[in-house]
């Protein structure tokens, strides 16, 4: 049996590692050719490599979201590579930093909005008439929970992410009628290597120890008494990216384990 994205072109921002990772891998396993994106490459090519040993195809293109020429280098390459473009998760995000608003630096803010934020904006600007000339195609972007509620000490991490979702419907509506779905995926909390940053870093000892209470306690704050996995939201993301919701667009979709419910 085909799979739900079968000979379609996808490409995959953030996916060194992570819920990207995740996405580029599902992606491919229903069918899809893929182009993984990232500045970080050892992990860029083990998710492309991942895909190829379980017998899909993909190709691994460095980039920075937050450069326009860059952005506009990585499309143009994934319609080198395979003709066309049809899919696209912009998934690439930072935490940014643990301050207030009153104290966090113009610069950490402007690396936020310019990665978070830009980067899904360039994206899109590229990746629109890519999809255009192919006729049509669908859009994923990550927003976060945080993206529609607020949160103390991460204002610039806040406001990329509630901008997300609002450039995310602009786009749903401009696009509506061209044969282009425009939708985001709101994650709560999910087992990546942000959350083990949030919560001190990987290594051991007394260090891991705190991080491990640490993560206890965050699990059992979630009603689902657990973090959400990667592979959780990636599923999201192939359905949005499939004609299973072909009738969903300017759609931010929550996935938290009822985080936003309580």
């Amino acid at each position: 049996m085909p799979g739900l994205l079968e000979d379609r072109v996808a490409l995959v921002t953030g996916a060194a590692s992570g819920i990207g990772r995740a996405s580029a891998v599902a992606l491919a396993r229903e069918g899809a050719k893929v182009v993984v994106a990232d500045v970080a490459i050892p992990g860029g090519e083990e998710t492309a490599r991942r895909i190829r040993a379980a017998g899909g195809e993909a190709e691994f293109v460095e980039t920075d979201v937050s450069v326009a020429a860059a952005v506009e280098r990585l499309v143009a390459r994934a319609i080198e590579l395979y003709g066309r473009l049809d899919l696209a998760h912009n998934n690439a995000g930072i935490e940014g930093p643990r301050a207030s608003v009153a104290d966090c630096s113009e610069e950490a803010w402007d690396q936020t909005l310019a990665v978070n934020l830009k980067g899904v904006w360039l994206g899109m600007r590229f990746e629109i008439p890519a999809m255009l000339a192919s006729g049509g195609g669908a859009i994923v972007n990550t927003a976060s929970v945080f993206g529609l509620v607020g949160g103390r000490r991460v204002a610039p991490y806040v406001a990329s992410k509630h901008g997300i979702v609002g450039l995310t419907r602009a786009a749903a509506l401009e696009n509506a009628r061209k044969g282009i779905r425009v939708n985001a995926v709101c994650p709560g909390l999910i087992d990546t290597e942000m959350i083990d940053r949030a919560v001190g870093g990987t290594g051991g000892g007394l260090a891991g120890a705190r991080r491990s209470l640490a993560r206890a306690v965050l699990r059992s704050r979630q009603p689902a008494g657990r973090m959400g996995t990667p592979e959780e939201v990636a599923e999201a993301v192939v359905w949005l990216c499939s004609d299973r919701s072909s009738f969903v667009t300017g759609h931010a979709l929550v996935v938290d384990g009822g985080m936003l419910v309580r």
